[in-house]
């Protein structure tokens, strides 16, 4: 299956989203990756629902939105709304992990499941079929521009091997410390979904950038 690479909206320049926006929707990337953050769950704020708003209106590509938030099922319904193609959830935020995939199913969205680095994939065993998207935390969340946490490569080949048999369908996502040197090894595990934020972001040609993303993975091209 092809990399999908998916730009994460938090590295944009906030005072010319709309810029961003129309360039991610004009390059090879493949989804819009929407961080949202309440600075409880992670230290940090980010934004919510006007920029949600916004956003479904000038993007042409699915809008994945990661919530970084403590007690999200009271916001799911709004999430849907507001145009969230998949909502994901993180495992540490969920007390009741199976319903808050249904009530996600229910709303018409894909359910994705995150994991922050220190959480075990095996945690996810017993609803592991009910997932459309898995997101594996590469780094600590609640900011851009860490470095990546090589542990990586080893809980998504383990993910993988668990999805084999029971959910092959299932897309593994890697969110943070993605980059043009790792991007082919983290395919070649067995990742799906590639958000790349600082990468594209912070390059010279962000266009160029995510179509070389894309290529790097195509031809397992690994640059050191």
């Amino acid at each position: 299956m092809p990399v999908k690479i998916a730009p994460s909206i938090l590295s944009a320049d906030f005072g010319n989203l709309q810029r961003d926006f129309e360039m991610i929707n004009n390059s090879k990337a493949d989804w819009f990756h929407v961080d949202v953050m309440d600075g409880e769950f992670v230290p940090n704020i980010s934004f919510g629902f006007p920029v949600m708003k916004t956003l479904k209106k000038h993007a042409n590509k699915i809008l994945d939105v990661h919530l970084m938030i403590v007690q999200p099922d009271r916001y799911i319904k709004e999430f849907a709304a507001a145009g969230a193609d998949i909502l994901t959830l993180h495992y540490e935020a969920c007390t009741h992990l199976h319903r808050s995939i249904q009530a996600i199913k229910a709303e018409g969205m894909k359910a994705g499941v995150a994991l922050n680095p220190h959480t075990p994939v095996d945690l996810l065993k017993d609803v592991l079929q009910d997932l459309d998207l898995v997101c594996i935390m590469s780094v600590n969340p609640g900011f851009g521009g860490q470095k990546f946490i090589h542990n990586t490569y080893a809980k998504v080949k383990q993910l993988r091997k668990m999805a084999e048999d029971v959910n092959p369908e299932l897309l593994i996502e890697i969110d943070g410390g993605v980059t043009l040197d790792n991007c082919a090894l983290l395919h070649e595990a067995g990742a799906d979904v590639l958000v790349a934020g600082s990468t594209v972001f912070n390059s010279d040609n962000p266009t160029q950038t995510s179509e070389k993303l894309h290529s790097n993975c195509a031809n397992g091209t690994i640059m050191v």
